[in-house]
């Protein structure tokens, strides 16, 4: 496999809205993860209401096989599947789920009950299908335009955790003396997710397609063979015929097999990456950091440290000599991260507040720089078609990783008689 040009910036300058895009893309990272990030951010909601029940180790636990099964799905099926009507639909869903969770918290007025926490898991897995349809369609569809878009979307995502934690520090702070402050917070919470959704149904429908840098990645995919960007090409003003650009060189793409082949070491580090993280963000800092000198809001203060060094680090591979693009170096960086699971325990058993901060910030600084590292470098060197194959691919592994590392994050309370 070609990596072809090592170069950061590959768009040409000539063609305009190229940064109007990356302000969009970064929009639509944030609408790709803003409402789970809600849920997760606002976990000491959730067990004040439902403290038996484990809300952030259950509700990422149902999350995530619906996100990782119609992923498996959409990655089998990329090539036929319109990209514009998945994106859309992928944003609805997010905001329709959102607005949900606040409609069921206002029905009942707040109270616990195991039938409440049935109805916010189903829309949480709603949440899940949703992650499926917009991450990778979004990841499939900037893998064949250039990395800036790339980086954007995923700062992005590190955003949408950022400014959660953020809104939830503010929230915590404004109404914690209230009569029941804590659910006015998260009520403020939940609407401004549901108001970003929205937006980011929006943007995509009526303004990303039809920026001109956007438009001539879309058209230079078509004639290389990709059928997914149609539909958005259409809703441009561009009529394509099929076939019309298309000779029979361009149309004999690499199978899926041989994409995953290729860059099986690239998927192990999205998996490895994510592993680690989920086995300890954000169920370990709920339940197993103890009780320190910053009482209820330990566990907000770590889940908001982890955010921003993620947000931080996804904007650090810009600096080109500070980025890692050997596929040797990217896999001993992901490995050497496991390192970090005897760390948090010690820390957790026996240092105070100020280490296991510490530690939660570098699990951050190091998830968000070595994600951004590896899917802008390894969609490189081949086709339109099979950049968003191989997008798809690795979203797959990602979210195989989370799936992984929310599992395994159980063993952390067994033998503590949490269950």
């Amino acid at each position: 496999m070609s990596n072809g040009d090592s170069s950061f910036v590959s768009t040409p300058t000539r063609i305009e809205g190229k940064y109007k895009a990356m302000v969009v893309c970064w929009f639509l990272g944030l609408g790709s993860l803003i409402s789970w990030n809600s849920m997760l951010t606002i976990g000491d909601y959730y067990y004040n209401i439902f403290p038996s029940y484990h809300p952030a180790r259950v509700l990422t636990l149902v999350y995530q096989p619906f996100a990782l099964g119609f992923m498996v799905i959409l990655a089998y099926k990329e090539a036929k599947i319109d990209t514009r009507k998945r994106n859309i639909f992928g944003y609805t869903l997010f905001c329709l789920s959102t607005f949900g969770l606040l409609v069921i918290d206002l029905a009942t007025s707040g109270k616990g009950g195991i039938g409440n926490y049935i109805g916010i898991c189903i829309f949480v897995a709603a949440f899940g299908v949703a992650d499926a349809h917009v991450q990778g369609g979004m990841v499939g569809d900037l893998s064949f335009m250039c990395p800036e878009f790339m980086q954007s979307f995923f700062a992005g995502l590190a955003a949408s955790g950022a400014l959660t934690s953020g809104l939830r520090l503010v929230t915590k702070a404004a109404f914690d003396k209230t009569d029941n402050g804590l659910r006015k917070g998260v009520m403020l919470f939940l609407a401004i997710s549901t108001f970003c959704e929205f937006l980011c149904v929006l943007l995509y429908s009526f303004v990303f397609g039809k920026l001109p840098i956007v438009k001539h990645f879309r058209k230079k995919a078509a004639s290389e063979g990709s059928k997914t960007v149609s539909a958005d090409l259409a809703a441009a003003g561009i009529k394509t015929i099929e076939g019309e650009t298309v000779d029979d060189a361009k149309q004999d793409r690499l199978s899926n097999k041989q994409l995953l082949h290729q860059n099986i070491d690239y998927a192990l580090d999205l998996f490895f990456i994510y592993v680690l993280t989920l086995s300890i963000f954000p169920g370990f800092l709920y339940e197993n950091t103890g009780h320190h000198q910053l009482g209820s809001w330990y566990a907000v203060v770590l889940v908001a440290m982890y955010n921003v060094w993620d947000l931080i680090a996804r904007y650090i591979p810009l600096i080109k000599c500070i980025r890692l693009e050997s596929r040797k170096g990217l896999m001993i960086a992901c490995l050497s991260r496991f390192l970090l699971i005897p760390c948090f325990y010690f820390t957790a058993k026996y240092g105070d507040q100020g280490w296991m901060i510490m530690l939660v910030s570098f699990l951050g600084l190091t998830n968000g720089y070595l994600t951004v590292c590896v899917l802008t470098v390894a969609p490189r060197g081949y086709k339109a078609p099979e950049q968003n194959a191989l997008g798809n691919l690795l979203v797959v592994f990602l979210l195989g990783g989370i799936f992984s590392g929310v599992a395994l994050d159980w063993l952390w309370i067994i033998g503590n008689g949490s269950f």
